[in-house]
């Protein structure tokens, strides 16, 4: 791939632009910033790509981007499970069906003893669901614009990239820890308050963006990448650029290289403008 030289001669050399979208490039609401696609368009005019990396479905990426994406925008989506760009997939990392299905299962004896918890079976062509209640399809639609609810979601015909669980309570006390047994042979991720990510060993945002840099011959050093969560301390390690959101966790805080203003904020946007030199869309 060949990129314009960058206009600013005292910016970094930036190919390659990596963000997590909730809590990072997102606002509180889950909305992006009305400033970030006028960004996407200078981007996109120096050769720059910018790829959202998210533990959000494929499908919901490219709704989210459709009115921008003219086919060079990358989609790291199911937390670095499926890499997508122009509708073709670049990578992917399914799980072992009999895995999934011990997860689903699980979680049904969980439900059993009293615990407010679901899961989503997350393929390439469509998430799955068992549980249908509205509260829980609110949040399920939220991440997963193509789903389906199903009467056993260990029998799916689909390739299954990861098993996702959302808890009414406090993930990383009552789903996680349920989940031990899984963590010897698989990563099982606490992506945020609520939601805990199962995938293979060899899955995550860090490996899914290494393999998009050998592809486009990107290095480190042209590499910016933004995060806050605990699914995103692999990605902040393949980019010098690399930056945790001012509100990110703890964890998240110590791993990044640099600071970025909460996504309150609108932490991702100004970041990339101050480093890249880029004036603000109002000052002309």
């Amino acid at each position: 791939m060949t990129t314009q030289p960058h206009e600013n001669p005292t910016a970094p050399d930036v190919r390659l632009v990596v963000t997590d979208m909730d809590g990072t490039l997102l606002d509180a609401d889950g909305r992006a910033h009305a400033s970030l696609w006028p960004l996407l368009a200078e981007l996109n005019r120096r050769g720059i790509v910018f790829c959202p990396a998210s533990g959000r479905q494929y499908a919901t990426l490219a709704d989210q981007f459709a009115a921008v994406d003219d086919g060079g925008m990358v989609y790291i989506a199911e937390n670095g499970t499926y890499v997508v760009r122009g509708g073709a997939e670049i990578s992917s990392d399914p799980l072992d069906p009999a895995v999934a299905a011990w997860i689903v299962k699980e979680v049904r004896a969980l439900t059993g003893d009293g615990v407010d918890v679901g899961a989503v079976v997350c393929g390439k062509k469509s998430a799955y669901v068992e549980r249908s209640d509205e509260a829980f399809m609110t949040e399920v639609r939220k991440y997963y614009h193509r789903h389906q609810i199903v009467d056993d979601a260990t029998a799916v015909d689909d390739d299954i990239l990861k098993v996702a669980l959302f808890d009414f309570g406090r993930a990383d006390r009552t789903t996680a820890p349920a989940l031990e047994p899984l963590t010897r042979t698989h990563k099982v991720v606490v992506s945020s308050e609520h939601w805990v990510d199962v995938m293979n060993p060899t899955a995550n945002k860090g490996v899914a963006v290494r393999g998009l840099q050998r592809a486009l011959g990107v290095t480190a050093a042209q590499t910016m990448v933004f995060g806050d969560y605990l699914n995103d301390l692999e990605m902040l390690d393949t980019a010098d650029l690399s930056y945790a959101m001012a509100n990110a966790h703890p964890d998240v805080l110590s791993r990044a290289r640099h600071r970025a203003p909460a996504n309150t904020d609108n932490g991702v946007v100004r970041t990339i403008r101050q480093v890249l030199g880029l004036p603000e869309p109002d000052a002309h």
